[in-house]
């Protein structure tokens, strides 16, 4: 197989622009090495595996969706949404404006270590930083909020030069249009602005507040849940992108359906995901009954370009393989470079996403979401998705991103095939029981679920059963850390400084007029059937249960 875009890409970045991409990913590591400590003292704590006193545990809590949910995803988005921009824009050269670029990446680290400190001195308010939870001197809740409106000025900066990057060649003359990776570059890049602004908007206000330049807060929670949903689906949007990008690098496979019907899906994620954040607010009091009408009618929507991505990925890859030999329903999978690392976390990523997806649509339902919104339902099913789904894309990209910006040796393949596998395996476990929790009551942000012995005992057996998972994925988690630290920083290799070596197959020009496709359409069945009846379960246990153990989140 000839190289990939991505991979000669890669090669004929500039050293200025590799040296900006270096400092995002190495940036994106630190972020997802210190959320996996702060996440496996917080799983642990849950389990009651270990003790940790009240503000230890919160502020376990705090920094761990802030490192994860903030830093981690959004440093990885801000290089890869400049690796992309500059690969697949056709005439592309070099990243443009990039003083605009280093400005963001410099705004983004200030932010980091604010968002950093700020917990650690005691301004413990979890990570959709709720005023009401202030307990300390309100300046120092007031760095917290400071770190979250320069990582928004960040992403604006680093998105107006990824938009510059695509616009260049057009207003050169190179080019008439984009691929539809350049063309989902610039959506991408559109919705960080958009999530930039939803930023500052939502903790602007707070942050003037509390260091005494502005009256008291209102409406904070109207902000944030139009921020959370933006900066919630964002990363899925990327992922998907990042599969096109690594199925066409590790088969040659593109999208049989034609680069305009990939542009007009990516364009359904800017016309679904900013008004479907109605849904998060389910649970005001005061929200009238037709929003909540439109906010369960919009909600169904959310998932649709996702869906229809998977579709279209799936198919392309099926009919390719069928045409290259593949038989059986299922047998047509074992052709795929199953050790590529690469291929491995995709396609666990795509198990992941499923199980994840189908507890999320039971979530956005008007009259299932109070009964579940504050359980530990929530934590269960959603780290099937940030973790499970595009955490393992972001690093699946990165197994191939950092050997082509650093030329060194990708550490252990072999050894990265495995991690996805025990994360999944250590996910099916810690989700398993954290949505069993959710739908018996067990509240989503309290440490002791003993009650002092008034809750019920399966209460802490479920927990520690999720302590059993969490243990399990911090090992997959840490090989991944440990494997792209070493990469990061490992020997330079005296061969090809991009091409990684990794297993691939080529399937480009197979003549796939005649193949059929059969597994995408039966997985959309499957996923479906699945949402109804996770959706009565819901209602049939929540409606069983004590009104005392529901909702009691807070």
């Amino acid at each position: 197989m000839t190289e990939s875009k991505l991979v000669t890409g890669l090669k004929r970045l500039s050293d200025g622009d590799k040296r900006l991409i270096y400092g995002f990913v190495a940036m994106a590591v630190l972020a997802l090495a210190l959320g996996l400590v702060y996440g496996a003292m917080t799983a642990f704590a849950r389990a009651g595996f270990i003790n940790l006193d009240r503000l230890t545990a919160y502020q376990m809590l705090t920094l761990h969706g802030v490192t994860i949910f903030f830093y981690w995803l959004y440093f990885v988005q801000a290089g890869l949404v400049l690796i992309l921009a500059t690969i697949y824009t056709d005439g592309a050269e070099k990243i443009a404006l990039r003083p605009f670029a280093w400005l963001g990446f410099a705004s983004m680290a200030a932010g980091f270590v604010f968002s950093e400190l700020a917990p650690a001195f005691g301004a413990i308010l979890l990570y959709d930083g709720q005023p009401h939870l202030i307990e300390v001197d309100p300046v120092l809740a007031g760095f917290f909020y400071l770190g979250y409106i320069l990582l928004g000025i960040g992403l604006f900066l680093v998105a107006i030069s990824s938009i510059a990057t695509a616009l260049e060649p057009k207003f050169a003359g190179k080019i008439e249009t984009w691929s539809s990776i350049a063309f989902a570059s610039v959506a991408w890049a559109g919705l960080l602005m958009v999530s930039a602004v939803g930023a500052i908007n939502a903790f602007l206000p707070a942050m003037l507040w509390t260091f005494g330049l502005g009256p008291p807060v209102t409406g904070y929670t109207m902000g944030w849940n139009v921020l959370f949903h933006n900066v919630h689906y964002l990363p899925l949007m990327a992922t998907v992108v990042i599969w096109y990008v690594l199925v066409e690098a590790m088969t040659g496979v593109k999208s049989i359906f034609g680069q305009r019907f990939s542009k007009i899906i990516f364009t359904l994620y800017l016309v679904f995901v900013p008004p479907t954040s109605l849904y998060h607010m389910f649970l005001e009091p005061d929200l009238a009954a037709a929003v909540r009408v439109v906010g369960s009618l919009l909600s169904l929507f959310m998932g649709l370009p996702t869906v229809l991505v998977f579709l279209v990925i799936i198919v392309s890859l099926e009919v390719h393989a069928r045409a290259n030999g593949g038989r059986g329903l299922f047998g047509w999978m074992r052709m795929l470079p199953w050790e590529n690392p690469a291929m491995a976390a995709i396609g666990m990523a795509i198990v992941n996403l499923a199980l994840g997806g189908v507890f999320s649509y039971v979530l956005i339902q008007e009259q299932v979401a109070p009964l579940l919104s504050d359980t530990f339902l929530v934590p269960g099913y959603f780290h099937f998705l940030t973790l499970g789904t595009v955490s393992l894309t972001f690093i699946a990209i990165l197994t191939y991103v950092i050997p082509g910006i650093t030329g060194h040796a990708l550490w252990r393949p072999a050894m990265l095939v495995k991690a996805p596998y025990i994360i999944t395996f250590g996910l099916s476990i810690f989700g398993a029981a954290g949505i069993t929790a959710g739908y018996l009551g067990v509240p989503r942000r309290v440490f002791d679920v003993s009650y002092e012995g008034s809750a019920p005992v399966f209460w802490e057996t479920l927990m520690a059963g999720v302590g059993v998972g969490a243990v399990i994925m911090t090992v997959g988690l840490a090989i991944y850390v440990y494997g792209l630290i070493r990469t990061l920083v490992g020997p330079v290799r005296a061969t090809d400084t991009a091409t990684t070596g990794l297993p691939t197959v080529s399937w480009a020009g197979a003549v796939v007029s005649r193949q059929s496709a059969w597994v995408g359409p039966l997985s959309v069945v499957v996923l479906v059937g699945a949402m109804f009846a996770f959706t009565v379960v819901a209602f049939e246990v929540m409606e069983s249960l004590p009104i005392i153990a529901i909702g009691s989140g807070h």
